[in-house]
């Protein structure tokens, strides 16, 4: 009878034992499984190198020569640039400005000659009106131009008709004319000052295409990374990487 309580005792700790070591394995099967769920994760990455594009400093000259300014701007530079086209609006006012009144003094003249020398004004080159300031009349320049045997130069009567009814209407007249004269020869300098203000801006704005192009010479990238993480205890998280480089 002890023997048979004794052979129970041990068959009972031996499927004890069977069974404790299932679970045990078991177990062991489940925490893997949970790790490697833990560790698994699914991603997108993306990435891309952002290279630098130089400017043209031919491109900044010729924007300069179109605008003074634009050189600057097209640098990314419109601090000293803006100057530049404050002065070409300045000088495009003045040019303007002085052509209308130049225009108005000519037409100022040629009237004043057409009622008191009977000038005919249609058609007539600048040298006529230049030699009527210098002769009362025209039978006076044509003897003085046929005492110098210069034939070709003299004029038509017909055609080319005045006589000055006083000797102060010519000088009075040769005033007017000077005066517009000097109108238009002025607005060669405003010329040649929007042509300065061009080579001006053109050299400043190859100053800073160069300085931009210096600057920004090293590229540029950029990498993004994201992942989801799965886990079974805790909800699925999202994993967001960004990345730069110089």
């Amino acid at each position: 009878m002890k023997n048979f309580w004794l052979i129970i005792i041990v068959l009972s700790t031996a499927a004890f034992s069977q069974q404790e070591k299932k679970l045990s394995t078991l177990d062991l099967e489940q925490e893997f499984k949970n790790s490697r769920n833990i560790s698994e994760t699914s991603s997108i990455q993306t990435s891309s190198i952002l290279e630098f594009k130089k400017k043209s400093p031919g491109l900044a000259i010729l924007y300069s020569f179109l605008l003074p300014g634009m050189g600057e701007l097209y640098a990314d530079d419109y601090g000293s640039g803006k100057y530049f086209t404050i002065t070409e609006g300045l000088l495009w006012g003045t040019y303007i400005g002085m052509n209308v009144y130049a225009n108005s003094k000519e037409n100022d003249y040629k009237a004043f000659a057409q009622a008191f020398a009977a000038v005919n004004p249609s058609g007539k080159e600048a040298d006529y009106f230049a030699t009527i300031s210098e002769y009362n009349n025209i039978e006076v320049y044509n003897d003085s131009k046929a005492l110098e045997r210069n034939f070709s130069e003299m004029y038509d009567v017909e055609s080319y008709y005045w006589k000055w009814q006083t000797n102060e209407d010519r000088k009075t007249y040769r005033d007017m004319r000077t005066s517009a004269e000097q109108t238009f020869n002025d607005i060669r300098f405003v010329v040649g000052a929007m042509i300065l203000n061009r080579i001006a801006s053109a050299i400043n704005a190859v100053r800073l295409v160069v300085s931009y192009n210096n600057s920004h010479k090293d590229e540029f990238g950029w990498n993004v990374s994201v992942g989801l993480k799965n886990n079974i205890n805790l909800p699925t998280s999202l994993n967001l990487n960004f990345q730069t480089s110089f």
